[in-house]
């Protein structure tokens, strides 16, 4: 004999997290943060690499 057929509403749905984004968890927190080329640094870099140029 077959189980007995499930309907969609006598589905529960899954537990999960109430909101839509997760609190950071503390590896996230630790990451470095990136570092703002200044003017001159920027140009030295571009200048290094042609194939960058637009």
């Amino acid at each position: 004999m077959s189980p007995p057929i499930k309907r969609f509403a006598d589905l529960k749905p899954a537990p999960g997290p109430t909101g839509v984004y997760a609190p950071p968890t503390p590896k996230v927190s630790r990451q470095k943060k990136g570092k703002v080329l200044t003017a001159a640094e920027k140009a030295a870099f571009l200048a290094s690499r042609p194939d960058l140029k637009t």
